[in-house]
């Protein structure tokens, strides 16, 4: 079993700085212009200013509330879709050219359509994040269900299982490992979602302050906005990670699958 790398936070914390400092090193002596490509110290004061007042709280707040929607709602549809078209051949053989069309869409050009329907309140955002998200769970459902043994389905309902308890014994567990999988990715695409959907069309959250701060040049601000959404979008994936700790006890671990 591969031990974990002594300090590892520690190492990972210097990097950050490094990467901060070769920032504010190139900026500095303007070998990337700062008008182009911001200033380190002014970022951080920037974000600095927001959170000792009430103002950027609200925005954030649209905005991760747009984006808890978008994910719950898209990982909801994702697993009870999947599920059920993996355990319906035929329904699946009939949506199969849809899936892939709607899959293969450009989702983005959805959100005018969606402002159109839902208005420039957050559910337009939240329907964007969730056409993002629901594909992500979905497939990883899809394929969880089908990587599930025929021999082993064969050996419970020779046992006498229902459908109910293949369902819950055996197909949910093999498709949670796969969502949580893809839960991670889904996150990061929730907050993409909501965020351009506030940048095409909105009065608050984070992408509205970006967008107010692209039209005034102000790259520092821009560059604030980013590492906020970056920051809550890491927070977000933890907690994925935890719960999917939690979640998944028991699942075994590599070295007790019998991995080197």
């Amino acid at each position: 079993m591969r031990r974990p790398t002594p300090n590892l936070h520690l190492w990972q914390a210097a990097l950050a700085l490094a990467l901060f400092g070769l920032w504010w090193a190139l900026t500095a002596t303007e070998i990337l212009p700062p008008f182009f490509f911001g200033e380190p110290f002014k970022v951080l004061a920037r974000i600095g200013d927001w959170f000792s007042g009430t103002e950027i709280w609200t925005h954030l707040g649209v905005t991760l509330l747009e984006t808890a929607l978008a994910f719950v709602f898209g990982t909801v549809l994702g697993l009870g879709i999947g599920l059920w078209l993996a355990l319906s051949p035929t329904a699946s053989a009939l949506a199969d050219p849809y899936i892939k069309a709607a899959n293969a869409m450009p989702r983005v050009v959805l959100a005018p359509i969606f402002a159109v329907w839902f208005g420039l309140g957050i559910w337009s955002k939240v329907a964007l994040g969730v056409t993002l998200v629901f594909f992500i769970v979905f497939f990883n459902v899809y394929q969880g269900v089908k990587e599930v043994s025929p021999t082993l389905i064969a050996n419970a309902r020779m046992l006498g299982a229902t459908k109910r308890q293949l369902l819950r014994s055996i197909y949910l567990p093999s498709a949670t490992s796969w969502v949580f999988s893809s839960l991670h990715t889904s996150v990061g695409m929730a907050f993409v979602g909501a965020v351009v959907g506030e940048y095409l069309g909105s009065a608050s959250g984070v992408g509205y302050l970006i967008l107010q701060a692209e039209g005034a040049f102000d790259i520092n601000t821009v560059f604030a906005g980013i590492l906020v959404l970056t920051a809550f979008a890491l927070l977000l994936d933890f907690a994925v990670t935890i719960a999917e700790k939690r979640l998944l006890k028991w699942q075994p671990q590599g070295h007790e699958r019998g991995g080197l």
